[in-house]
Order: structure tokens, then sequence, then C-alpha cells
């Protein structure tokens, strides 16, 4: 059983609960979207195949590879994703699934943390949105909306509503889209609404701003890929 892979790395969390924390990450090839702000393109098709045990094997190279993140791409696009999630878990790791909340998050072990997309409008894909997933959310879960307008707050406001009540709000993420919408301006929105969400930025592209984002295809493409060098950037 393979998995084709675009990327393995160590390096920051820095989209989540969980940010500030060494994590492994393993990013997958291939998406069902493509949200307008992408920022992850190279991972649309580049990668190589991997057994589960050559994967294992990479993610047990790494310093602290006791909290583990599998993103894309979409992970859930790759049937064989569920079952690398289940033996990273097994494993005893603390396992973190990006996820774009247009697929069945429920195939995945119930022990694996889901943090899940709800697509605004302004990604050109918020057709897309399993509303079903809202009913499969786990109050160990996190919800992400990725915000670039007015009207995408709007949006976000309303799908709020719709959370199961038993939802922690403080695990709903309000994330100001990179380069589109100043931060400033959302945390104000949030405050005047007394919204009980969480205001959340993108903590890797505040450390390294200048870090070129783009494939070549290798998954020695970033410096952090080997344990000696562990300052590679998300």
């Amino acid at each position: 059983m393979s998995l084709r892979i675009n990327e393995i790395f160590y390096s920051i969390q820095g989209e989540s609960l969980y940010a500030g924390l060494p994590c492994v990450f393993i990013r997958l090839t291939g998406c069902n979207l493509r949200c307008a702000y992408c920022d992850t393109r190279y991972a649309y098709h580049e990668g190589m195949d991997m057994t589960i045990p050559e994967i294992l094997g990479q993610v047990e190279s790494h310093p602290a590879a006791a909290l583990v993140e599998i993103t894309g791409g979409e992970p859930l696009f790759q049937q064989e994703t569920p079952d690398l999630v289940k033996q990273l878990l097994d494993q005893g790791r603390t396992v973190l699934m990006e996820t774009n909340g247009s697929l069945d998050i429920s195939l995945t072990d119930s022990r694996c943390i889901r943090i899940m997309d709800i697509k605004c409008p302004s990604s050109l894909m918020d057709a897309h949105n399993d509303p079903d997933n809202l009913g499969r959310i786990r109050p160990d879960d996190q919800i992400k909306f990725i915000i670039g307008t007015q009207a995408d707050y709007v949006y976000a406001l309303n799908t709020v509503k719709q959370i199961p009540p038993d939802f922690p709000r403080s695990s709903v993420l309000f994330s100001p889209a990179f380069g589109s919408l100043s931060p400033g301006l959302l945390a104000t929105w949030i405050l005047q609404d007394g919204l009980g969400v969480r205001l959340h930025l993108q903590l890797h592209k505040l450390i390294w701003p200048n870090y070129p984002r783009k494939g070549r295809g290798s998954l020695e493409r970033r410096p952090g890929f080997n344990h000696g060098d562990r300052h590679c950037p998300k």
C-alpha cells in the first residue's frame, strides 16, 4: 500500500491550536479543489510514491516526531490516508489532519484531530463544502475559515450559527487570507460582533516571510527535510 507524497519536513506548526510546536509535516499530492488563494499549487501533481513503512521511517528520523500533521493538497483525496493516520496514531503520536471540508471527514480514525476548512466565497470553492461534515465534527477538532473580504466574514458569521452548540467556539479559527485582508480589520469585526471565535494568523509566514514556496518535485526540497537542519518553514 502506497501514497503519493509531495514532501515530508520538520518545522514549526503554524496553522492550528498547536501553533508554535515542533511538528513533522506529511504533505500529500493531489487535491479535488482549486482555491483562488491556494499557496501550495505545487502539491496538485508533484510527488513520489512511498509505502506507509517508508513514510513512518521518514517521520521517525526527525528529532521531535510526537506531533505529526497530514496536509496537502487534500489528504482525503487518497483512499490510503486513513490507514496512514491509524498507523501514526498506533505509534502513540498526536496526529492532525488538515482537510478542505469537501470530503467525508468521518473516514479517519476517531483519535485524529481534524482541522477542517469551511470555504468562503472568495475561495471560489464554497459550493463544494460538505454541510454534513458539521454533524461529523468532534469537540477535539478545529474549524477554520480563511477570510479575504467582508462578504467572506458575513458568510463565516452565518455559518458559525450552524455549528453544533457543544463545539467550542474557541476552536473556530478566523484566519485573514494572507495579503488580502488586514488582521487588524478582521480583529475589529470579531470584537464588534462579540464573537467567541479565535483570530488565527499563519505563524510560519510571520517567522519566514520571504521563504520561496515553490515545488521542484523532490521530497528534499525543504532544508529541514534532514534532521540536521532545523530551520525549515512550512
